[in-house]
């Protein structure tokens, strides 16, 4: 009789745990499994101290696009590229565009047409002359500006739609006088300063100022003088003059 009663007690007390079991199930439910990225140990942080940045956990998820909806904020979460800069033509001391005058020398394109592509250099007038329409007015344009001067009398009457590209070939030269070895008319390389002009011209004389220059610019034609030091910009067509000093 208690060996009988035992276990029917064991047998209740199994069915109760099952039950249990069965309850718990039904009100217990799993997401899905769920994998989170840890962060590793930086290179660079190790080597040059930089702050490690942890990525985002990302949550992947069974059924309802939950693996697509996760890569889609990945994506999303990439940062846009950033733009890219190009250089910008020669500018003058004042911040404005190179101006043509007498004595540039000018490659000029007209594509598909040899005849008319040549090397042109500006007349004391500030013009250039070309073939079939003769002189065109170059003195204060800027390159493009040419170009489009050059197209616009082509396209009337000569070719139904030319494309003109206009290229500096040679700067027109700067002068330096007073106080140096050499003074006289050299070639301009772009960037130049007052202290490359007068390395050029051979240097200083042992009489000369060097602190301060004197330069005059001219630009559609009006002059401009200034003293100025040595490291001033120097640009196309400019005269220095070399002081002499007096003690």
């Amino acid at each position: 009789m208690p060996v009988a009663r035992a276990f029917r007690w064991s047998i209740l007390a199994a069915s109760l745990a099952a039950s249990a079991a069965l309850a718990l199930g039904g009100c217990m439910q799993t997401a899905g499994p769920v994998a989170v990225m840890q962060p590793r140990a930086d290179l660079d942080s190790m080597a040059y101290g930089q702050p490690y940045s942890a990525p985002q956990p990302v949550v992947v998820a069974d059924g309802g696009g939950g693996a697509i909806d996760a890569l889609r904020n990945s994506f999303a979460s990439t940062p846009a590229p950033m733009p890219v800069g190009y250089a910008a033509p020669m500018m003058m001391r004042n911040g404005t565009s190179y101006h043509l005058d007498a004595g540039d020398k000018l490659r000029v394109v007209v594509y598909g047409q040899e005849g008319l592509t040549n090397s042109y250099a500006i007349d004391a007038g500030g013009s250039i002359t070309m073939p079939l329409i003769g002189a065109v007015p170059a003195r204060g344009r800027t390159t493009a500006g040419l170009a489009g001067e050059i197209a616009a009398r082509l396209r009337n009457g000569y070719i139904r739609e030319p494309s003109v590209a206009v290229e500096i070939e040679a700067y027109r030269p700067f002068f330096i006088l007073g106080e140096v070895l050499a003074p006289g008319q050299y070639p301009y390389v772009p960037n130049m300063t007052v202290e490359s002009a007068v390395a050029i011209a051979g240097g200083f004389s042992p009489r000369a100022k060097r602190d301060l220059v004197t330069i005059t610019h001219t630009e559609n034609g009006g002059a401009m003088r200034a003293v100025v030091p040595l490291g001033t910009p120097l640009s196309p067509g400019d005269t220095v003059f070399v002081g002499e000093r007096w003690f």
